[in-house]
């Protein structure tokens, strides 16, 4: 059996997202099973794994000493990676990075190589982070951005900055976030798609009005590509798949787009300009009205430029008129 307290700045958590830390080395199905089997206590007794952990909370798992070796010995973090030539902004709570097209945030499989491994590499060579002693989290992004899309990225490098975020990061009033994508067809200068977005057993994400939750998306044109459009988007919410649904839904997908776009657009674009991949980038990062422990963040904007594969296929597109 291993026991560990709870800390102040590992409280207010769930027992669930406590123990996967805690175990971090364990593969996913094991842990289930110890919850299964209430072979995780707090204080002596069951708890159901959305419990909120207080401070000086005692967990006990009923794992043995061996079987953490095991998992541990079986576990690698990853190659360290060079991260100086990404970084846009670095405290002691926050790691903003430039996400390049293609680069997962996080793995989907054992063996692939992602930026949440990538940064937890890089705080430990830094001595910021040391995963036998701050058990009670893992550095981790505080939001998503697809595979496809690139953009600013954000990591919060701490429990209570991680907290923090879950609280803010989807609040326009707190945090303003941009994107430029180039969509099929010439849109209007400036609108509003507010649909309500469900995301089905499958993993597609549809419009609907019954089962959906709030989704806003603004955008502005800003300037027309031969016969397609380059405009702005700014999400007043942050649903999977937003803004790629809603483009769709107005007739307007995004190019490069194989789930919700114009697959038969996409395959001439991709034959006549050598172009296949979704043209979305996150490049605009503005902080609001942010507290403490990322205050000092207030009034700070981050903005990249488009990366080259875009910037030559828009050279492409207005050549071609």
């Amino acid at each position: 059996m291993r026991s560990f307290v709870v800390t102040r700045s590992e409280s207010n958590q769930t027992l669930e997202k406590y123990v996967k830390k805690v175990l971090k080395d364990a593969p996913l199905s094991l842990i289930y099973k110890l919850f299964r089997k209430k072979d995780v206590k707090v204080n002596g007794h069951w708890q159901d794994k959305k419990y909120i952990l207080k401070e000086n909370d005692s967990v006990s798992i009923y794992v043995t000493d061996q079987q953490m070796e095991e998992f541990k010995s079986k576990k690698e973090l990853g190659e360290l990676v060079d991260l100086s030539n990404k970084i846009l902004y670095e405290d002691n709570n926050v790691l903003i990075l430039v996400k390049s097209r293609g680069d997962l945030v996080q793995k989907g499989k054992e063996d692939d190589t992602s930026l949440d491994n990538q940064v937890i590499n890089y705080l430990i060579n830094k001595k910021e982070y040391d995963p036998s002693k701050d058990v009670g989290y893992t550095p981790a992004p505080v939001h998503r951005l697809d595979r496809n899309t690139s953009g600013i990225l954000i990591f919060g490098k701490n429990l209570p900055t991680l907290q923090y975020f879950s609280k803010v990061m989807s609040d326009k009033n707190n945090i303003k976030k941009k994107y430029l994508a180039l969509v099929k067809g010439h849109v209007e200068e400036e609108g509003e798609i507010n649909a309500p977005l469900y995301k089905d057993s499958k993993g597609l994400v549809h419009i609907d009005y019954q089962k959906g939750k709030e989704a806003i998306t603004q955008y502005k044109l800003v300037k027309f590509v031969g016969e397609f459009s380059l405009i702005e988007v700014t999400l007043l919410t942050g649903r999977t798949h937003q803004i790629r649904v809603h483009l769709a839904s107005i007739s307007h997908p995004l190019v490069g787009d194989k789930k919700y776009g114009d697959f038969l657009l996409n395959k001439e674009i991709e034959k006549k300009y050598g172009f296949k991949n979704q043209f979305l980038s996150a490049y605009y990062l503005e902080f609001l009205n942010v507290g403490e422990p990322i205050k000092n963040l207030n009034h700070k904007k981050f903005e990249i430029k488009l990366d080259n594969e875009y910037l030559d296929l828009i050279k492409k597109l207005e050549d071609n008129k």
